[in-house]
């Protein structure tokens, strides 16, 4: 190799190394997203199957009850809104032909989170299976449950459920009653087919403390239609005032683009191109 053209190459490589680096942190920070923990876990079981570590590393013990059937029907098919690594959970089941329960400890006084796991894997329609599901025989937490309407066949649900307990006390949806240290989850029979659950989850914490299925496919168009509707009233409403006399003095647009938004892009542009220009300069 001539060694004339040697710095020359050891220039260019450097340039081609900086531009690849700045454009992966440019990248990073790009796609970076806060990761919010999740509250303490006291109970957590795989209805109807075996132990599982989740995603969130969340342990299920395998289910203990010995009541209803338990079933793996829900294997035959993937399940949507969940990793595939964790699709067990919503794959596996215990139902009854008759109201079932679980009794689960609660010890501790405390804000928490009931997480119930629901798929539906045998019916293609809803009105098929509709049920209830209350705590402690006397708290009706979710009514007339049918999980097809919600998110149709083989697709991940969860009804979170936030509870207190306090003093002996057990508040949940703006009632009380007393509590003596066991959490009586119950599925209620109803008029069509039978009651179901896939996993439970009692976590101690708030909504924010418990990791969230991503939306319903295809809920996300729905949003952006309405938002087009929106944007199309908007546009009916300027036109009106166009033909509207106005009066007063002029008021500063409160919905106007704050310009600053508009800034960030090119100080990234900015910072990654001047590193970029002095390389080239030193050619």
């Amino acid at each position: 190799m001539d060694p004339k053209t040697t710095p020359y190459l050891s220039r260019r490589l450097k340039m081609i190394f900086l531009i690849h680096f700045f454009s992966l942190v440019a990248l990073l920070l790009h796609n970076v997203v806060p990761c919010a923990g999740i509250g303490e876990v006291i109970y957590a079981i795989n209805a109807g199957g075996d132990s599982h570590i989740d995603v969130h590393g969340i342990k299920y013990d395998a289910d203990p009850a010995q009541f209803g059937v338990a079933s793996d029907y829900g294997k035959s098919m993937i399940i949507q809104r969940v990793p595939p690594q964790d699709a067990t959970i919503y794959q596996t089941e215990r139902y009854d032909l008759s109201s079932f329960a679980y009794d689960i400890p609660v010890e501790d006084e405390g804000d928490y989170v009931l997480v119930l796991k629901f798929s539906e894997v045998w019916f293609a329609a809803s009105g098929q299976k509709v049920f209830d599901v209350v705590l402690n025989e006397q708290h009706q937490v979710i009514s007339n449950l049918d999980i097809y309407e919600k998110v149709g066949r083989g697709s991940a649900h969860d009804e979170l459920v936030p509870f207190t307990i306090t003093k002996g006390k057990l508040k949940v949806k703006g009632e009380v009653s007393t509590f003596h240290g066991t959490l009586m989850v119950e599925f209620v029979k109803g008029d069509y087919d039978n009651p179901k659950i896939n996993a439970i989850v009692i976590m101690k914490g708030s909504i924010e403390d418990i990791p969230k299925l991503p939306p319903i496919p295809g809920q996300d168009l729905d949003e952006e239609e309405e938002d087009d509707e929106d944007d199309d009233d908007e546009d009916s409403e300027k036109i009106a005032k166009q033909f509207t006399k106005k009066s007063g003095p002029k008021v500063t647009d409160p919905y106007a683009a704050d310009e600053t938004s508009f800034l960030y892009p090119i100080l990234i542009a900015v910072a990654v191109f001047i590193p970029t220009l002095f390389c080239l300069c030193r050619l």
